[in-house]
């Protein structure tokens, strides 16, 4: 990925707020790696494992990611509007 591509990833990551803590994707570390995809004018956002949950709190930590990975997408969607974004969870939070 070219530097300013990835300036403005990082700048995306450091903007987009977790709706509970108020804290930054980057912060949070949610994000392990993106990956972009030229030929397919796309970008991978991969996902950090999240510890593990239990009963409502899996439920709530969900929603809450959900919210967070919305707001990434439409922001990285805004920074590079030619592309499409996956967002790829290697370990998902909800069975």
């Amino acid at each position: 990925m070219d530097p300013e591509m990835t300036r403005k990833l990082d700048a995306v990551l450091d903007r987009v707020k977790e709706p509970e803590s108020r804290l930054s994707l980057a912060q949070l570390g949610l994000v392990s790696r993106i990956r972009h995809h030229p030929e397919a004018k796309k970008l991978s956002v991969f996902l950090s494992t999240i510890g593990p949950t239990r009963g409502c709190c899996t439920i709530i930590a969900s929603l809450l990611l959900t919210t967070a990975l919305k707001e990434l997408t439409e922001e990285i969607q805004k920074e590079f509007p030619g592309l499409s974004v996956e967002i790829v969870d290697e370990e998902p939070l909800l069975p």
